[in-house]
């Protein structure tokens, strides 16, 4: 049996560009090192950056990182007419 990728929404894939685009802004090239300097396993923030696995907890976590609220989050870089088409 051959199991089908299921295709991203472009919901999630924008929620992955943001928390890609705030570790980049937090001056981290590798997430990597972002992950082991915030105590994540790099393979779980791995999944946050492609838009697997992405739970309300861990975007809650996720703002507490960068010490933002979950309207900052929402509000900087989340082009929401994305979501609309």
């Amino acid at each position: 049996m051959v199991k089908e990728k299921k295709e991203k929404s472009k919901e999630v894939l924008l929620l992955a560009e943001r928390i890609k685009s705030l570790r980049k802004q937090a001056g981290y090239t590798s997430y990597e090192i972002f992950a082991y300097d915030n105590n994540i396993t790099r393979s779980q923030w791995g999944r946050y950056e492609k838009g697997e696995d992405i739970r309300f907890t861990s975007l809650v976590r996720i703002c507490k990182i960068f010490k933002i609220s979950l309207e900052d989050f929402f509000s900087e870089g989340f082009d929401t007419s994305k979501v609309l088409d």
